[in-house]
């Protein structure tokens, strides 16, 4: 396998399992460092500055060539790795996070360009981007595993250390072997579009982060927050229509494959954010499960997303990537009917068989959208119409988190403030000196009618993302 390629994996995989390793080192993070009310910025301060580097980097790296801006981001990405497992305070830490952030955000984009350029033939690419797939459902499943073990083993403090000598070795490799032939022109950056790119994006996620949080959406933080997206988005429009090499070029909107192929990746990737959040919920709460076999619940979406995503690369050619994406809507229509169906006595294997399905349909479309994203945007372009569309990824992971939040607890927070009997646990771990049998069933019945309301949201997601795949326009492929 090209020595470029195997780099690239595993700059991948260092960002794809960052995502999901730090859950199981909360608790412990929490008793070294305290300052329990500040948990959710461990997850959104890095969410805040991967979104906003997807674009920046994504620019970038059309301006300067894609070997300079990877080893920038991968750069950044250890030594807010290193830092983040030095922190002493969780002040610190989420610093450090965000530090964390900016080089994630500027791997996934820069990566997935340089498969286009590393694989000659569509169906090499589809391959390739398979294989990022696969990295991706992998760590979806390894990370909880490496995580726990080395907070159990030896301290949280190692799954962000763990990720500098990795991170130095695809470095190296990158800088070694990956051969770039960049034109050296003058270039004028959009210093002015870009600083108003973050303070409206840091804004919009700001507003959206805080109101999931603590479900006030009219507090005076978040109507500052309102009231500098839309000013700045305003002038953001203006800046960039004057700008003669924009940091987003509005030319982009203008074309209707990929505003389909970002559409799709919202509607996909807030789907998943559905499963991954409640599933474990249920799985504690209802069914009755450990923490450990409650989040095994999802390890077959991201086992069937590895298993199809591999598949891809033999599919391509031989059936139209329309229908494979079809295919993979259709799945994905299949899995959330059955989780919008969900019942008080619904079994594990009738959850798995449902996050199955999705997985499979997940594996059959996210290769394919990159490899549209790459057929359908010009060469000049590439990194930051691939850009665009990771920031669509990160970025539909706050909405749908906060979406997806406002219908649990509409649902659920009421009833459960009905009981008047105390705080309910999420995690099953109930009083039973408090609660009676009849109460637990109840709380049971109230946590299993927000799973579904949750589900049903997904299913009108999956049928939109049904339709979007219709509008996609067929395209000969690139050979």
């Amino acid at each position: 396998m090209n020595k470029v390629f195997i780099a690239v994996l595993l700059a991948t995989a260092l960002a794809a399992i960052e995502g999901t390793i730090v859950a199981t080192a909360i608790p412990s993070i929490t008793a070294d460092l305290s300052g329990v009310e500040l948990i959710s910025w461990i997850y959104s301060a890095y969410l805040l500055s991967a979104a906003i580097a997807t674009i920046i980097f994504g620019k970038l790296a059309d301006l300067f060539g894609r070997k300079k801006m990877i080893i920038i981001g991968i750069s950044i990405f250890v030594v807010g790795s290193l830092l983040s497992g030095l922190a002493q305070s969780m002040i610190m830490l989420i610093v450090f996070r965000a530090i964390q952030g900016i080089g994630a955000g500027s791997i996934l984009p820069i990566t997935l360009t340089m498969v286009s350029e590393i694989f000659n033939t569509e169906k090499a690419r589809a391959k390739g981007q398979g294989y990022i797939a696969m990295v991706w459902g992998v760590s979806g499943v390894i990370g909880p595993l490496i995580g726990g073990f080395l907070v159990d083993q030896l301290s949280w403090h190692y799954i962000f250390l763990l990720n500098v000598p990795f991170g130095l070795g695809s470095l190296l490799m990158i800088a070694k072997y990956y051969k770039e032939s960049v034109t050296i022109t003058k270039h004028k950056i959009d210093f002015l579009g870009a600083g108003l790119f973050v303070i409206t994006t840091v804004a919009l996620l700001l507003s959206i982060i805080e109101g999931s949080n603590t479900g006030i959406w009219n507090a005076p933080l978040q109507i500052i927050c309102y009231i500098v997206v839309v000013i700045g988005g305003l002038l953001f429009i203006r800046t960039e229509k004057r700008a003669s090499e924009p940091i987003i070029p509005l030319s982009l909107f203008k074309n209707k494959r990929l505003n389909v192929v970002n559409g799709l990746t919202f509607v996909i990737m807030s789907i998943v954010i559905s499963v991954s959040v409640y599933i474990p919920i249920y799985g504690q709460s209802v069914i009755g499960h450990n923490a450990t076999k409650a989040g095994l619940m999802i390890a077959p979406l991201s086992v069937m997303w590895t298993v199809s995503a591999i598949a891809i690369g033999s599919l391509v050619g031989k059936i139209a990537n329309k229908t494979i994406i079809q295919i993979g809507t259709s799945f994905l229509v299949a899995g959330t009917a059955m989780l919008a169906f969900l019942q008080q006595d619904s079994s594990s294997i009738y959850v798995s068989i449902s996050t199955a399905l999705i997985g499979l349909g997940m594996g059959l479309i996210a290769p394919l959208l990159i490899i549209t994203v790459q057929a359908a945007a010009k060469k000049d372009e590439m990194g930051i119409s691939i850009g665009l569309n990771s920031f669509t990824n990160t970025f539909s992971q706050s909405v749908g988190a906060a979406m997806f939040g406002v219908i649990f607890n509409f649902i659920t927070a009421k009833a459960l403030r009905d009981l008047d009997k105390g705080e309910v646990q999420l995690n099953g771990a109930l009083d039973r000196s408090i609660f009676s049998d009849a109460d637990i069933a109840t709380i049971k019945g109230i946590i299993t009618d927000g799973s579904v309301a949750v589900y049903i949201g997904a299913l009108v997601l999956a049928v939109i993302a049904f339709i979007l795949a219709a509008m996609l326009q067929k395209k000969k492929p690139i050979q």
